[in-house]
């Protein structure tokens, strides 16, 4: 089985974000601004070995490889911004796909608008998604020639496509048709076609898909993940929802060993979005490298039972640091995540940084941020009930 690390080419300038965001915008300002929401909360996150690095760069592609391959990770999932033919952020990945000496990869298709979401304003959409007529083959003439690189990841020779919403392509199941044809033609023997499981319950059959892959956090912004423990010094204002890592290990680990069909097991070394989000961030709190290694070392066993060589498992993410999901080293831990990454069974922390301090009493916020675990819960109950209505209308179809 392999272990795949969800990689985002964000960290490079570009003419439209220094037009959306202000000049010389890479993911690194937003890195830099974060501020602690509580007692222990580190922030700001500063990178290490690397630096704060250009990818455009070809010797930070050679030593993302070198630091990937030495500790466990068998490939990346780069996200691939396509709308109708239009492409953000592909130098890194063009690079990647011309070099065979750097780590096997293969693409997950971010088909989201783009919006201004990161600041509060959803409905401004920066760049659109729109599916126009004839839009397959347009997306499968800009894949293509990434499938045929030497390096690009394939299941039984089939290419592996992540898509990051496939319940949103009109037609999902025409698509993933038309998709394969066009594999074939090519002289492959399919195409490996996997949903990200951003919507909780989606099944692949749904969208006419071969396996969904778990995409922690997404989902479980529920109840039952909400962090219930006071802590102290929680920022007035804050607006955010402060939440459980071990409890989202836990309904992780547990819902991807209950499934009865391919869902690929997902695990995230923490989930933080502060840098983004700043007083309405998604925080996991009490995430750790031992904590993180435990989670991996059980997917890991689970998929190799299940699957064998065939197994894969997703981390999300390699290098997510507005999200606070990466694996990279830093200030805080080291090279710790890496290492348990490395050997999860062996792992031995060298970084205390655990320095959360409880409170007396939950304040406002944490009131505040149990009532919209409580909305939470409601929603995944009705996209649960709708998901059951559609796959009874589509049976019956």
């Amino acid at each position: 089985m392999r272990t795949l690390a969800f990689y985002l080419p964000q960290f490079h300038r570009i003419r439209e974000n220094d037009s959306w965001w202000g000049e010389g915008f890479t993911e690194w300002v937003n890195v830099r601004r974060a501020e602690p929401a509580f007692a222990g909360h580190a922030h700001p996150r500063v990178p290490t070995e690397l630096g704060e690095y250009d990818l455009t760069d070809p010797l930070v592609h050679r030593r993302q490889t070198e630091l990937a391959q030495a500790h466990g990770i068998d490939g990346f999932c780069m996200y691939f911004y396509w709308f109708n033919g239009a492409r953000l952020l592909e130098r890194p990945t063009n690079a990647w796909r011309e070099d065979s000496t750097l780590l096997p990869y293969c693409l997950s298709w971010a088909n989201e608008s783009w919006t201004r979401r990161w600041d509060g304003k959803s409905k401004s959409v920066l760049m659109g998604q729109d599916y126009l007529p004839g839009f397959v083959d347009g997306l499968f003439a800009d894949l293509l020639p990434h499938f045929k690189a030497p390096h690009y990841l394939t299941l039984d020779g089939k290419p592996i496509l992540l898509v990051h919403r496939a319940e949103q392509i009109p037609d999902a199941p025409s698509f993933a048709r038309k998709l394969r044809e066009k594999a074939i033609s090519s002289g492959f023997p399919g195409i490996h076609l996997i949903a990200a499981e951003t919507t909780p319950g989606l099944r692949p059959a749904s969208v006419g898909f071969d396996a969904v892959a778990q995409f922690p956090p997404v989902g479980a912004n529920t109840l039952a993940s909400a962090h219930l423990s006071p802590l102290r010094g929680v920022r007035r204002g804050f607006r955010g929802r402060l939440m459980s890592y071990s409890k989202l290990a836990q309904r992780a680990t547990r819902d991807a060993q209950r499934s009865s069909y391919v869902k690929y097991p997902g695990v995230a070394p923490g989930w933080d979005n502060t840098a983004r989000r700043h007083n309405n961030a998604t925080i996991y709190v009490g995430s750790s490298p031992e904590h993180y290694a435990r989670w991996l070392a059980e997917a890991r066993s689970f998929e190799q039972a299940k699957r064998g060589d065939d197994g894969l498992v997703f981390v999300n993410a390699w290098n997510e640091w507005a999200e606070g999901a990466y694996l990279e080293p830093d200030e805080l831990h080291g090279d710790d995540y890496l290492r348990a990454t490395a050997d999860p069974a062996g792992f031995v922390a060298t970084s205390d940084a655990n320095n959360l301090t409880p409170g007396r009493f939950p304040g406002t916020s944490q009131v505040n941020s149990i009532a919209l675990a409580g909305i939470g819960s409601a929603l995944a109950l009705s996209r649960r009930a709708r998901n059951v209505v559609r796959r009874k209308g589509s049976s019956a179809r």
